[in-house]
């Protein structure tokens, strides 16, 4: 019997990710959206042709009820939710929305249609704010500080809920930064791997950054997303932390991205006091994910370092393309061959 899997947020760096996995597994792969189909040829590039994609909103559950009966899930997988946790302070009703409300609307969707559906629900190192303890693990108590940590918080906290309260198998993943060549430039190590191509092909001049000091657990987006499959694997439902237990700081993460392109970036990067974070920056947020190495035999695969210079690799192919294209671009290049 193929086994039938819908993923929320399907469009995203996780969701594209997931659905690769899914597929190759020997899934029928469903995705909830709320635009038409086109509007993700981009995301989905490599799979758009074998997944289908259904129309729903996650803060309406009869349309999440009706997407379930259409696809018939044995697993779904809910990663909707705005991401780019500073932006959650512009917009914390929509955060909320999405974070918490949205989950709470889709479990009681699963519960409605067939509570034997199981759920995996995107949680998130931000529920940990500024943490009494470091590295955390499943234990560790929540104390978010943003919109988002929050949201998720409330995301988690229901799940469990659900759990204990109807028997139903949810499991949330407690992930740290995961980065890929498909997150958004908005992100740090995009951006960062962004520019340092950029500069190296001699596009641009200079990368303005906060504190270079700050520091982060990051891991690759196909490790984590390779966990969440893992969770629902698993005869008991449970939440794991996945991360890779090290934290590196902004600074590494820039002398190995221009290091990648062969430049020293001490004459390129600048440190501003304006694009600090100040208050809202989380300090010791690093992960301890014994749980899911010891239960699921989940390992990262992918170092730091390989990470980054995978980052700027990605990053330094796209722009050569782009620039091939260009129309200006090439008449430059027939003139100086």
């Amino acid at each position: 019997m193929t086994r039938r899997a819908l993923i929320t947020g399907i469009g995203g760096q996780d969701g594209s990710y997931l659905a690769e996995l899914l597929l190759e597994q020997g899934y029928s792969v469903f995705g909830v959206v709320r635009r038409p189909p086109a509007a993700y040829a981009a995301a989905l590039a490599g799979v758009l042709d074998r997944v289908e994609l259904v129309e729903a909103d996650l803060l309406d559950r009869d349309s999440l009820a009706r997407a379930l009966d259409e696809t018939q899930p044995t697993e779904v997988y809910n990663l909707a939710a705005p991401s780019f946790v500073p932006r959650s302070w512009d917009e914390p009703v929509l955060t909320a929305e999405f974070a918490a409300v949205g989950v709470t609307s889709l479990l009681e969707a699963v519960r409605e249609v067939d509570s034997s559906i199981r759920v995996y629900q995107a949680s998130s190192s931000e529920i940990f704010g500024e943490p009494r303890e470091s590295p955390q693990d499943e234990e560790t108590p929540l104390n978010p500080l943003t919109p988002y940590g929050v949201a998720k918080a409330y995301g988690h906290f229901i799940a469990a809920s659900y759990r204990r309260r109807y028997g139903m198998f949810t499991s949330c993943g407690i992930l740290y930064n995961h980065e890929s060549p498909r997150r958004p430039v908005d992100f740090l190590p995009r951006k960062v791997a962004r520019a340092a191509a950029a500069i190296s092909l001699e596009l641009e001049q200079e990368l303005v950054l906060g504190d270079l000091d700050a520091r982060r657990d990051w891991g690759y987006a196909k490790d984590y997303v390779r966990a969440m499959w893992s969770m629902l694997q698993h005869d008991q439902p449970a939440d794991y932390v996945v991360a890779t237990g090290v934290s590196h700081s902004v600074r590494e993460l820039v002398e190995l991205a221009f290091a990648r392109v062969g430049l020293d970036w001490r004459e390129y990067v600048r440190s501003d006091p304006a694009f600090r974070r100040g208050a809202a920056e989380l300090h010791d947020l690093v992960g301890d994910a014994a749980r899911a190495r010891r239960v699921l035999g989940w390992e990262p695969s992918v170092t730091f370092e390989e990470l980054v210079g995978l980052l700027v690799d990605a990053e330094v192919q796209a722009l050569t393309a782009a620039n091939r294209e260009d129309p200006l671009a090439r008449i430059l290049d027939a003139q100086n061959p």
